[in-house]
């Protein structure tokens, strides 16, 4: 086996230190933009802001304003943002009714999440609040699917976190205590709470 010399290898170190290259803006170099060379530099921009914004989408479905605050980090302009996103929109790949409507089946499913939290956490990603009502109001799933009432899935999250009736208080309030922390409203918890104390 033989061994390279050290300046190769100091080398090669050297190039990993480089700090990347900003890609926001193409270089241009001596070239004068003028005429049909200027129209191209901003559609570049585009082009690369929807190549991020691709790559960050592939991951998992995002929001608008997830998007948004990505390619702002990357440091493109509001208007390169804003025409990256009404083109994302027009396509169909970039859709916040489709995203808080996912986003609820999830977490009322896997999570047993309550109304109050999704609701939180969808504007916490950047969900218009009406777009949040409609989807609330609509159940979060498909159109003409069966859903659970808030009801019902606050008493199936009692029923798989205490199989046995909580008989003490302190058991109790730890039932109510997990109602709320997963978002149900505090009238509600309370019904359900009662209505699993008398099953």
């Amino acid at each position: 086996m033989a061994l390279r010399p050290a300046v190769e290898v100091s080398e090669r170190q050297s190039k990993r230190r480089e700090p990347p290259v900003k890609l926001d803006r193409p270089a241009t170099g001596d070239v004068k933009l003028d005429g049909p060379a200027i129209e191209s530099v901003p559609e570049a921009q585009v082009e690369r802001a929807l190549e991020i914004a691709y790559s960050y989408l592939n991951k998992r479905e995002r929001t608008a304003a997830e998007v948004a605050r990505r390619l702002r980090r990357e440091g493109f302009s509001s208007e390169k943002i804003a025409q990256t996103l009404g083109l994302l929109h027009d396509e169909g790949t970039l859709d916040d009714r489709r995203f808080a409507r996912l986003f609820i089946d999830d977490k009322r499913t896997l999570e047993r999440w309550g109304s109050e939290r999704i609701r939180r956490a969808l504007i916490q990603r950047g969900v218009d609040s009406d777009t949040v009502a409609m989807a609330l109001d609509a159940g979060g799933g498909e159109p003409g699917s069966p859903s659970e009432t808030e009801q019902e899935r606050a008493l199936t999250l009692l029923h798989s976190r205490f199989p046995e009736r909580p008989r003490s208080r302190r058991d109790r309030d730890r039932a109510l205590g997990v109602l709320l922390r997963k978002g149900y409203e505090p009238e509600l918890a309370f019904e359900a709470l009662s209505a699993y104390l008398r099953d």
